[in-house]
């Protein structure tokens, strides 16, 4: 008996291990376990299995029970890295992120991180992780298939067999199940595969991506949606006199173009050729020759904005365009924000993401089309500038004065403290740089920090500054500090816009700000369902990423305040800022290049997010369950959830196509030649 548990622990103590690691992280962060143990204990079996033949390799016994240990510990500090990356950021960081990031976060958030690890959460989840390499390293003893001192070949093989034949069952049973086969195969991302089938598939299927070159790879499938509302999603008064109401787009046969080439630059040109351009409108060139100030605000949240804290906020969120039903996704932090923001495209590469355009011709950044028009540019923030590789990558954004952060330039206005001053920043670099009417048009783009976590008293300066304003509010602490913290954006926006009424320049001057993520750092611990600080904030609890990740955009000059208000009811997100933009500034862009549409044209709504979720004027979405809710009162077309579902896909393709191949120096040249 005793002989026969030890065989069944040499056996299966791989994956009981991988098993035990699994279930505790998916306890601890995105819960849900069914169906998703279907397809997470098999899948996790298989790769015990190839482990297992693989550590066969170590003879004898006590060789290949000290490997076993090994690798059991190397998952452990996996498993645990995620864990606490969840907890900070609640998401879950791909291999490409992690190498990107890793030596910014650690010199950023070091402190924030031990704290983490050394709570009792956190240290009794080191201990939950690591358990199974003390219980194997206690009464394991390895396993010795040799003969004269190797393991045979045919058992070998027939380990191999049952390791390929549970992969097999594995994939059919995910294909049978819901909709969870495309998320496993065509819709596969490393969010939903370690949600849905464990961190340990997600990270050999990274891996396979990453040897066999298929991560810039593409594909279309053509779809029809049969439901095409009228634009009757935003109600402004038609300017006079009537605008050209020709298509937004370039003069380029891109059937012609993807002659010229073959792989992944010829799918994108057919993609786009099969697309149709929407039209200009009545809002086209509305801004035409006006300044633009485009803020990514960190953490910003609809619910910070408010009339007794941030007042200038509330004033252009309620007097500029309103939108109404806006989603910032969270995606990969603020870079992955960032992304959306500035390029109209979603992360399909996390954290790298950004970095990957520091060679492109961004061709299509407001910043390169605002250039090309005569503007004078410059980008700011007031961290450190190297952090993220901001100083390459947002040196490439189009801007003509490149890029200003905490160490090349900003340390002569910005204290250093944590986090910075955004009222110092847009301070000093207005009074210095260019606002003065001399430098018009200008186009300047800040990446706040004001608003970042953590919250608490002593250890948010900008909290503490601004303690006073929020101490009589009827919330806890925490949520008393991320509000007290985005007071300080607030103030820089004022200041702006004081200063831009006292030199004339007001009324010809256009504020775009809009957040880059939810404020994660409101809650260390929990899954959708188990965010208390951030469900108190928003003032209901928090089950689903559209109720987690809505937010509020705010597009505003002086002059709207002046005319009837301009709202759009109709779903808008971060990839819908850029067409909007280049819309109203009117220039010369093709909006097929784009995978979001300029909200004032003919395009019906659509929202989507790298999970394949999406939401249109006739309902929301799931992708994981594959539950469609129809809005109130909507008349839903046959196939049209199938085929949005499609044009999602291809969305997300076309963002992954451009963010991996430089696909506008395809169209427009190599990086330089145009800009």
């Amino acid at each position: 008996m005793y002989a026969r548990i030890r065989r069944l622990i040499e056996h299966w103590g791989l994956f009981a291990a991988f098993a035990w690691q699994e279930i505790v992280l998916k306890a601890s962060t995105t819960g849900g376990f069914w169906p998703q143990l279907l397809f997470l204990l098999p899948l996790t079996c298989a790769l015990s299995l190839f482990v297992r033949t693989a550590l066969s390799l170590f003879t004898p016994r006590h060789s290949n029970k000290i490997a076993k240990v090994v690798c059991i510990v190397a998952t452990g500090v996996l498993f645990s890295f995620e864990y606490f990356v969840y907890r900070k950021f609640k998401l879950f960081y791909d291999p490409a992120t992690v190498i990107a990031g890793a030596g910014d976060a650690a010199k950023g958030f070091g402190g924030t991180a031990l704290a983490l690890v050394f709570s009792p959460a956190g240290i009794l989840h080191i201990l939950l992780f690591m358990a199974p390499a003390i219980a194997y390293g206690l009464i394991g003893r390895g396993e010795d298939l040799t003969r004269d001192g190797h393991a045979p070949l045919r058992t070998r093989m027939l380990m191999l067999r049952n390791a390929f034949a549970v992969q097999f069952a594995a994939y059919v049973i995910v294909s049978c199940v819901g909709t969870f086969g495309r998320v496993y195969t065509d819709q596969y991302t490393f969010q939903a595969g370690v949600t849905d089938f464990g961190l340990m598939t997600a990270l050999r299927k990274e891996a396979s991506a990453l040897t066999m070159g298929t991560h810039s790879k593409v594909t279309f499938t053509s779809s029809e949606v049969t439901a095409e509302e009228e634009d009757a999603d935003v109600e402004a008064p038609a300017p006079e006199p009537e605008t050209d109401k020709g298509p937004n787009a370039l003069n380029i046969d891109f059937n012609a173009l993807a002659a010229t080439t073959d792989g992944t630059w010829a799918d994108l040109d057919r993609y786009v050729a099969s697309l149709t351009p929407s039209s200009k409108n009545d809002m086209t060139g509305r801004f035409s020759g006006y300044n633009l100030i485009f803020i990514t605000a960190e953490a910003l949240s609809a619910e910070a904005i408010r009339p007794d804290t941030t007042p200038m906020l509330y004033r252009m969120a309620n007097k500029g365009i309103q939108f109404l039903d806006y989603y910032q996704f969270d995606t990969a932090g603020t870079t992955g924000g960032e992304c959306g923001n500035i390029f109209g495209l979603l992360p399909t590469e996390g954290g790298v993401s950004l970095k990957l355009t520091s060679e492109y011709n961004n061709y299509l950044t407001i910043g390169s089309a605002l250039n090309r028009l005569g503007y004078n540019g410059w980008a700011f923030h007031n961290n450190t500038h190297t952090y993220y590789d901001r100083d390459l990558t947002h040196n490439n954004l189009g801007y003509s004065n490149g890029f200003m952060g905490f160490g090349n330039g900003m340390e002569k206005w910005v204290e250093w403290q944590w986090p910075q001053s955004d009222l110092e920043m847009m301070r000093g670099t207005f009074d210095e740089l260019y606002g003065s009417p001399e430098h018009e048009p200008f186009n300047v783009y800040y990446m706040s920090v004001s608003g970042h976590s953590d919250y608490g008293l002593g250890e948010n300066d900008m909290a503490e500054k601004n303690w006073d304003a929020v101490a009589g509010l009827p919330y806890s602490d925490p949520v008393k500090g991320y509000l007290a913290s985005n007071i300080e954006l607030d103030l820089g926006v004022q200041y702006l816009v004081h200063r831009l009424e006292e030199s004339g320049m007001a009324d010809h001057t256009a504020f775009v700000i809009g957040a880059d993520h939810f404020p994660y750092g409101l809650d260390d611990d929990g899954p959708l369902g188990s965010l208390p600080y951030t469900s108190e904030l928003y003032g209901y609890e928090v089950i689903t990423p559209f109720q987690r990740d809505h937010n509020r955009l705010i597009i505003w000059t002086p002059t709207l305040e002046q005319e009837e208000p301009v709202v759009v009811t109709s779903p808008t997100s971060t990839v819908d800022i850029l067409p909007t933009l280049l819309n109203l500034f009117g220039c010369d862009w093709d909006s097929r290049l784009l995978p979001g549409r300029d909200v004032f044209s003919d395009k019906p709504a659509l929202v989507f997010s790298l999970s394949y979720d999406w939401k249109s004027d006739l309902g929301t979405y799931y992708a994981g369950t594959g539950e469609f809710i129809p809005a109130e009162g909507a008349q839903v077309p046959e196939g049209y959830v199938e085929a949005t579902s499609t044009d999602v896909a291809n969305r997300i393709n076309y963002c992954r196509g451009v963010l991996t191949t430089d696909y506008y120096a395809h169209i427009f040249g190599p990086k330089g030649s145009t800009l």
